[in-house]
């Protein structure tokens, strides 16, 4: 039987060093094991090709245990040695770095002292060493390769450790996968899982609907509302991990300082990115455009992570004030010309995607009543990514599905992070540098009692608040569909109100259960949806507003 699940985003790489955008990940998702796993139903930490894990007292030396029986897809079996030659590529190779990179900058070195052990020290005490989100590559098929760059992991069938390998590929047609005989979690219930490209969400919406595909997820509102009753189809609405933004370009520049790209110089004061701010309405956004599917935003982390979430005080709050958005302009010497404009900025977003295309409206209704005329330019995926590279925009529609540890989506906003000299090999999102908040980084990566970092990770968010180098626009319900006459379950992450696909793991599709063959049997490992339960397409493609290649997979950018 095959899963045939509806995308509309296209790969930029198969190649798991470099894979950035959200199909890219999700599909790296199955084809790839990491270290450690997250569980279905509640995500905690569990086993991945380690199956044990201890800590020296100083917290410097990791020691992790592969064991033994578990298998690449090819046959052969998997080892520590594949641990260590991935981190250690990764390292030694500043290109193998590009989609994880920040995972390792700490570590000080990684060896496999025998097949069953490997051995990781740092510099420092880190706090995310079971949050290792890279994907483990075999060692005798690597070792080959001669530039990770130009490297296009397409020799078919690839061989992973995931519960899939990759067979097919036919860029903007379909993406073919098998299950994996060899997985040593067990083979998948179905034969295979197919992800067909279509141009745009209503599109994938109408197959869904006609059972030409089985799953579908980043529907807009109107969309999810159309599929209410329809035969054949049962609706998912849970509670995402990802929020919508909009950037402001804060004057982009590379790590050693200087400038990238052409970014209008009133956005580098931050009195004029607060007042920016305080003129978008985020209440009316929610409703007027997610149609109530949404919750505000405001902190990096959503609120479907708890603890780790940040909302402002009252005296922090930023409030929704257009009479006060242009007192700040007027102060920070920016008055209206003659014409009643003060200067025009660029809003770049991607075409096709219904958010884009509606909230655009509104921001050029609400940056007018604060003299500010909007360019906007709604493009492709391609195009929205090689502009938000080059930092040749002003203000951008982006987004972000994040981690069970916020360590990821937090490390974007580093200095470090920020591109190389020639504008290139970075993982930042807003081109943001702040001293005060690179200090608070990296208080919270060595802090091991939990309540003292959730404290520093909601100071982070609340300096990235205030310097706006983005405004945490929504934090969007996952909005899914799956045909239940096809599919009778899937296994949500969390158990409870969760999603299919954009998960911090692959349970989502592993987990799938044919039409006539669920079963409910006590004690199984599988967490079925409730009525509501859906199914993801691949690609939270459409929100990938804005995959770009300077960022990392494993906060999935969107």
């Amino acid at each position: 039987m095959i899963l045939k699940v509806a995308i509309v985003q296209q790969i930029d790489s198969m190649n798991p060093f470099l894979a950035v955008f959200q199909s890219s990940t999700e599909i790296g998702r199955l084809m790839y094991d990491y270290l450690t796993a997250y569980t279905a139903a509640d995500q905690t930490v569990t086993e991945g090709l380690a199956n044990k894990w201890e800590p020296s007292p100083d917290k410097l030396t990791w020691t992790f245990t592969v064991p033994e029986g578990k298998k690449w897809s090819d046959g052969e079996p998997i080892t520590a040695r594949d641990v260590a030659f991935t981190y250690n590529l990764m390292l030694s190779d500043s290109v193998a770095r590009t989609a994880n990179g920040s995972f390792v900058t700490n570590f000080q070195d990684v060896t496999a002292p025998d097949d069953r052990t490997v051995v990781i020290r740092t510099k420092t005490p880190q706090v995310t060493m079971l949050a290792l989100d890279v994907p483990i590559v075999p060692k005798h098929v690597w070792e080959k390769v001669s530039g990770i760059k130009d490297y296009a992991n397409d020799q078919m069938p690839v061989v992973g450790s995931g519960p899939f390998v990759l067979t097919e590929h036919v860029a903007g047609q379909f993406i073919k996968l098998k299950a994996n005989k060899n997985y040593w979690r067990g083979a998948a219930k179905f034969d295979e899982l197919h992800f067909v490209y279509f141009q745009n969400s209503d599109a994938a919406v109408q197959a869904l609907g006609k059972g030409e595909v089985d799953l579908v997820n980043r529907m807009a509102p109107a969309q999810f509302d159309s599929l209410d009753g329809k035969a054949g189809v049962t609706r998912n609405k849970a509670q995402g991990r990802r929020f919508t933004e909009l950037m402001i370009n804060p004057g982009a520049q590379t790590r050693t300082g200087e400038p990238i790209g052409d970014g209008n110089p009133a956005l580098k004061d931050v009195r004029v990115r607060r007042a920016i701010a305080q003129a978008v309405d985020l209440d009316a956004l929610v409703q007027r455009v997610n149609l109530g599917y949404a919750e505000k935003g405001s902190g990096l982390v959503p609120p479907v992570f708890g603890k780790w979430h940040w909302q402002p005080t009252e005296q922090e709050q930023r409030r929704f004030d257009p009479a006060a958005a242009n007192a700040a302009l007027d102060a920070a010497g920016f008055p209206r010309k003659a014409d009643g404009t003060r200067f025009p900025l660029r809003l770049i977003g991607r075409a096709g995607r219904a958010y884009d295309e509606q909230a655009s409206e509104y921001l050029k209704r609400s940056m007018g009543e604060i003299g500010i005329p909007l360019d906007v330019r709604l493009v492709s995926d391609n195009q929205l990514n090689e502009a938000t590279t080059a930092a040749t925009y002003d203000l951008a529609f982006s987004g972000w599905a994040t981690n069970i540890d916020p360590d990821f989506i937090l490390s974007l906003h580093t200095c470090a992070q920020r591109p190389g000299a020639d504008g290139k090999g970075g993982t930042t999102d807003a081109y943001f540098c702040d001293e005060t908040y690179d200090k608070l980084y990296a208080q919270q990566l060595s802090e091991f009692d939990e309540g003292k970092r959730v404290e520093i990770v909601k100071q982070m968010q609340a300096r990235f608040y205030d310097q706006v180098p983005a405004v945490i626009l929504s934090y969007e319900n996952a909005l899914e569909g799956y045909r239940s006459d096809h599919f009778a379950t899937f296994t949500t992450q969390p158990a409870q109100g969760g999603v299919i696909m954009a998960q911090n793991g692959m349970w989502g599709y592993y987990g799938a259960e044919p039409a006539g063959r669920a079963v409910q049997a006590q004690g199984s490992r599988w967490v079925g949806l409730a009525l509501g339960g859906a199914v993801i397409a691949v690609l939270v493609a459409v929100v990938v507003v804005m995959a770009r290649r300077r960022n990392a997979t494993a906060g999935e950018r969107e």
